[in-house]
């Protein structure tokens, strides 16, 4: 019913935004997030740079829609584990895992290396706030012990993050050892805290 309401203009307007995405993200992928080019995009679609900028005003606001996404889809993949009612931190950790090795680059640009020169605007942190209060009421101390649901939760994103950067940089290879045996056994270790 929503696309009833949209003129044909907003659905154009609405498409040629997701295919700049799309370019974007394959451009990451190739070249990395500071190497982000709306010219290179502008030329992939078919169009010329100055066409681009109707969609995005820079370069800047394309980062920061990509980094919405990115943030949405991790935090809608938590919640929807949350939702199912079995939300224990092993659980949300392996959403994390899967949702990361499903799209490194996507993983990357929100907790790799930061773009130079980008910064964020601050109404980002509120949907990293949302991943956190899933975290949060997951802790087994999130009713009884807020201070220990916190530091159990903020252990538990550090270490996730930790294996999961290393394994998605190509950090083990050569090594004799499983990264997902390794990610595990970090999980059932949070379980001590």
């Amino acid at each position: 019913m929503a696309n009833a309401a949209t003129s044909p203009r907003e659905r154009y307007r609405a498409q040629m935004r997701t295919e700049i995405k799309e370019q974007a993200w394959e451009q990451i992928a190739t070249s990395g997030a500071s190497a982000l080019s709306l010219n290179a995009i502008a030329k992939q679609l078919g169009m010329s740079g100055p066409a681009l900028y109707r969609y995005y005003a820079s370069r800047h606001d394309l980062i920061t829609e990509l980094i919405r996404d990115a943030y949405r889809s991790l935090a809608d993949a938590l919640a929807e584990v949350a939702a199912a009612g079995d939300a224990d931190l092993p659980r949300l950790g392996r959403t994390v895992r899967a949702w990361a090795l499903e799209d490194p680059q996507r993983y990357f640009l929100i907790y790799g290396t930061p773009v130079p020169g980008y910064h964020a605007p601050a109404d980002t942190t509120t949907i990293a706030d949302e991943i956190m209060a899933v975290l949060l009421a997951a802790s087994p101390d999130a009713e009884t012990a807020p201070e220990m649901a916190t530091r159990r939760a903020m252990a538990f994103w550090t270490r996730v993050h930790g294996v999961l950067s290393l394994e998605l940089a190509g950090q083990f290879a050569g090594l004799d050892l499983d990264p997902a045996a390794l990610f595990e056994s970090e999980l059932d270790s949070l379980r001590e805290l």
